[in-house]
């Protein structure tokens, strides 16, 4: 790794401490320009000599959107200063994906490995998305759930024949259209009685013969998403 310099941004004293310590003993090949604790500091500090890494904590003075703020702003003047946050915001996952658009390299939580020369030496050499351990194993277990969801839903579709007319009619149906409502719009080219006809067609093929007597359009929509025909999460209505 060729030598670089940084500013690191950190408002606990303790922890400043053993972030420095880090560098001064793991990464020798960092210049530390020096370190702040409020968003002043900061551009006070790029005023004297900009860097090529801020390390960034997100939580200054009680605040998550001051780290979040000073990303977006550097990222805006200094392009080519690369930031890596450091925090201990270890729950807040929509911190992390707002620092991310904000534009930062990655992000390591303050528990288990903590920073390494790694993550440093990646988000020094242009890589993006540079996360540590902990970070990594919530966003692996958030992906197979969502592969899972995708796959189920892909099995329901092809087991119950699910065609995309009946896609379109069971979600504005759970978003509450009528009949009526849904043979308005442009992707359907069906009339009222023949989404009447789908709608008893679809329960004949979501429900046992035993279950199929008052089955409503309420009931209907339920067990679409039981079955997974349906993503909750993506609910959207056609023009």
């Amino acid at each position: 790794m060729s030598p670089f310099t940084v500013i690191i941004v950190e408002d606990v004293k303790l922890e400043l401490k053993g972030t420095q310590e880090i560098f001064r003993s793991e990464i020798p090949e960092a210049t530390i320009l020096g370190t702040a604790q409020n968003e002043s500091e900061v551009w006070k500090l790029f005023r004297q000599q900009v860097p090529d890494l801020l390390l960034l904590d997100l939580g200054l003075g009680g605040s998550t959107t001051v780290g979040v703020d000073i990303c977006r702003q550097v990222r805006q003047s200094y392009p080519s200063v690369r930031v890596l946050v450091f925090t201990g915001e270890v729950l807040n996952e929509r911190l992390w994906v707002e620092v991310l658009n904000a534009g930062a390299a990655g992000i390591v939580l303050k528990t288990g490995e903590l920073l390494t020369r790694n993550e440093v030496k990646l988000a020094m050499n242009g890589r993006n998305y540079v996360f540590n351990e902990p970070i990594l194993e919530k966003i692996i277990a958030r992906y197979k759930r969502i592969v899972c969801e995708e796959t189920l839903r892909t099995d329901a579709l092809i087991h119950y024949d699910i065609d995309e007319y009946d896609e379109i009619y069971l979600r504005h149906l759970a978003l509450g259209y009528t009949k009526d409502m849904i043979a308005q719009l442009r992707t359907m080219p069906f009339g009222t009685k023949s989404l009447e006809k789908r709608q008893a067609e679809l329960i004949g093929r979501l429900f046992s013969e035993s279950e199929r007597q008052g089955v409503n359009a309420t009931r209907l929509v339920v067990r679409a998403l039981q079955l997974h025909i349906l993503d909750l999460d993506n609910l959207h209505a056609d023009d």
